[in-house]
C-alpha cells in the first residue's frame, strides 16, 4: 500500500522481562537506545541496560507520571503526585551519574496542596524541559538551572504538550482547545487554536507540518501549521485518547495520522485533493480500551496497546503482523526503541518487558 513492509514471521522475540510493585506509569528510552527508563504508581523508578537493572527511586506510594531524556541524552526528568520533578544527570548515556538536585521549586495550590506534575518533555533540540503545573507550564534551563518562562494557560488545567519537533514551537492542550507558544520568544502571545470542548490528546507531526489534537467532544482536529483554517474529523463513538503520527510520508507526501477511542483506531491518510481532505480507515482488533499507540520509526508498521493484554504490531498500519503477550490484566504503556529493533511495554501489574529483533524494511 505504501511501499514499507516488515519481512519474518516472527517480528520480536521476548528479550528481558521484570516487575515492579505497580501499574507502569512511563516508559522512555535514552536517544542512542542504551538504556531504558521506567517508573510506576507506587513511586518507583528503574534504569534498564542490557546488562543491569538499576534502582534509581524506591517505592514512595506517590505515583510518578511522566518521564523524559534530554534529547543529548545527559539528562533524565520526572514528575508526578509528589509536586516535583527530579533531574538525574548521567556522566554518560546508560550510565549512572550524580543525580544532581531537585528542581528548586515545589508548587503549591491555593489550598497548600501539591499540584501534581503529570506532563513532561524536553526541546528536541535544547535542554529546556517543559512541564506542567495546574493551569500553567514551567520551561526549565538545564544550563542555568532556573526557571526561564512560566506559560498560563488559564483555561483549564494543562492536559498535554508537545514540542514541535525542529523545537521552534511548543503546543500545550486543555479545556477550550490549544495553545501554541514560540520558544524563541516566550513572551510573545501564543496562537491559539479554539475548541468547544477539552483537548486532551495533541501531537505534532515529524515534519513539523501538522498539529492533531484529540477531544472530549468525539472531534479529532488537524491544523496544517501553514492554513489558519483546521480540518474536523467528526463521528468517533468516544473521546480520543492518544495519537500517533508515521515518520514516513505517503505518495502525496503527508504523514499518517492515527487516533485511537476505546477499543478502536482510525487511520487517517489525507488526499490529494484538497476539498477531499482525510479519509478514514476504522481498524478494531483490540476487546479492550486501547492505551498506547506508535508507529516503529521510520516505517509504517503501526503498534497498539490495550487494556485486553495484547499489543498488536499492524503491518502498514493495516495487517496484524503479530500479537506480543505478557500482562494478563492489561498494558498501560509501550515505547520503541529510537532504531525500532526493539519495543519495551509496561503492564497495569507492574509487568516490564523488552521484545527486540533486528526488523528489516524492505522496499
Amino acid at each position: 500500500m505504501f511501499g514499507l513492509g516488515i519481512e519474518g514471521e516472527n517480528l520480536l522475540e521476548l528479550q528481558w522481562q521484570g516487575t515492579l510493585s505497580d501499574y507502569i506509569t512511563a516508559i522512555a528510552w535514552s536517544p542512542r537506545g542504551n538504556s531504558l527508563a521506567a517508573s510506576s504508581a507506587a513511586g518507583e523508578m528503574v534504569l534498564w541496560t542490557p546488562d543491569a537493572l538499576t534502582e534509581l527511586q524506591t517505592d514512595t506510594r506517590q505515583s510518578i507520571d511522566s518521564i523524559a531524556f534530554s534529547s543529548d541524552g545527559q539528562f533524565l526528568a520526572d514528575g508526578g503526585q509528589d509536586g516535583r520533578v527530579r533531574i538525574w544527570r548521567f556522566q554518560e548515556e546508560g550510565e549512572r551519574g550524580s543525580k544532581g538536585e531537585f528542581i528548586p521549586f515545589r508548587p503549591h495550590s491555593k489550598g497548600g496542596a501539591n499540584t501534581w506534575v503529570e506532563h513532561l518533555a524536553w526541546s528536541p533540540i535544547s535542554n529546556q524541559l517543559a512541564f506542567s503545573l495546574g493551569r500553567s507550564v514551567q520551561i526549565w534551563d538545564a544550563q542555568t538551572s532556573k526557571i526561564v518562562a512560566t506559560l498560563n494557560f488559564e483555561a483549564s488545567s494543562v492536559l498535554g504538550l508537545d514540542w514541535r519537533p525542529d523545537g521552534r514551537y511548543l503546543a500545550v492542550c486543555g479545556h477550550r482547545g490549544v495553545k501554541v507558544w514560540n520558544a524563541q520568544n516566550w513572551d510573545e502571545p501564543p496562537d491559539n487554536l479554539d475548541i468547544r470542548a477539552a483537548s486532551i490528546a495533541i501531537a505534532w507531526s515529524r515534519d513539523s507540518k501538522y498539529l492533531a489534537s484529540g477531544n472530549m467532544d468525539r472531534t479529532l482536529t488537524v491544523l496544517e501549521w501553514s492554513n489558519p483554517d483546521p480540518w474536523v474529523m467528526r463521528g468517533f463513538p468516544g473521546k480520543i485518547r492518544n495519537l500517533a503520527w508515521s515518520d514516513p510520508l505517503t505518495s502525496i507526501g503527508a504523514p499518517l495520522l492515527v487516533a485511537s477511542c476505546a477499543q478502536s483506531l482510525t487511520v487517517w491518510e489525507k488526499q490529494a485533493d484538497e476539498s477531499a481532505g482525510w479519509e478514514a480507515k476504522v481498524l478494531d482488533f483490540h476487546e479492550g480500551t486501547v492505551q498506547a499507540i506508535a508507529f516503529q520509526p521510520n516505517t509504517f508498521l503501526l503498534a497498539s496497546a490495550a487494556d485486553d493484554g495484547y499489543v498488536c504490531l499492524l503491518q502498514e498500519a493495516e495487517q496484524v503482523a503479530q500479537i506480543l503477550e505478557g500482562a494478563a490484566n492489561g498494558f498501560s504503556r509501550f515505547a520503541w526503541h529510537p532504531q525500532g529493533h526493539q519495543l519495551a511495554a509496561g503492564g497495569q501489574n507492574g509487568e516490564l518487558l523488552i521484545w527486540s529483533q533486528g526488523l528489516q524494511v524492505v522496499g
